[in-house]
């Protein structure tokens, strides 16, 4: 497809508004915590979808849209999850992690158990689409990991936004999603993220985030 250009038009608002704006999302975002204890209440296809899909506006490599995201209720396919996460994770803590990396891990207070895994309403498998077959043609994607790791920040601040809560679990090696979900040899696994609604009872651990002085030099 060859260079098309469509009028852009953006919404005009004044510095004032422009500054409101950026300090309330701020403030919103900074609430924002990875949570490990969920509710079990439901919640519907239409605000999973408007997720998804404010995930999916975000920028990539020659606009490819490299990902696909693979929502998962069904309890069987669940608890299947859980049982492979759990198993990987169980080696991991025992054998592969260094210390250090245990020691690091202390302050968030988490094992290899992974109870979220099915309690949680639904679960986002975020595949990662290194090549696209089209008429049995293989079209390489390009700047995969940075694009789809974009869209997940998008993802996040949407459920954020939404008054729900979420967790980026990375188990290693994650060749267990595609298997159980079937999913074609073109993806490949990038981010297992349970979404729904915090536990009545829900604790998190005491995090400072870092402040401005170390996060941003100017030039």
């Amino acid at each position: 497809m060859k260079f098309q250009p469509v009028p852009y038009s953006p919404e005009k608002i004044s510095p004032e508004e422009t500054r409101k704006r950026a300090r309330e999302f701020y403030e919103l975002m900074n609430r924002r915590r990875t949570v490990r204890q969920f509710s079990d209440r439901d919640i519907p296809d239409e605000v999973m979808e408007m997720l998804i899909m404010t995930g999916s506006t975000a920028p990539s490599g020659a606009h490819k849209q490299p990902w696909t995201f693979c929502v998962v209720r069904d309890k069987e396919i669940k608890r299947r999850i859980r049982e492979a996460a759990e198993k990987e994770e169980q080696e991991s803590y025992n054998n592969r992690m260094p210390d250090e990396w245990k020691q690091d891990l202390e302050v968030l207070g988490t094992n290899w158990e992974k109870p979220f895994l099915e309690i949680a309403p639904a679960l986002i498998v975020v595949f990662r689409r290194s090549y696209e077959v089209i008429d049995d043609r293989k079209l390489n994607n390009y700047y995969v990991t940075e694009s789809v790791g974009i869209a997940c920040g998008f993802l996040l601040a949407a459920i954020h936004n939404a008054g729900l809560v979420a967790l980026t679990h990375t188990p290693s090696p994650m060749n267990f999603l595609s298997q159980i979900l079937e999913r074609p040899s073109n993806e490949k696994p990038f981010l297992l993220i349970p979404v729904g609604y915090p536990a009545e009872n829900c604790k998190v651990p005491r995090l400072i985030r870092k402040p401005e002085n170390e996060v941003i030099t100017y030039y």
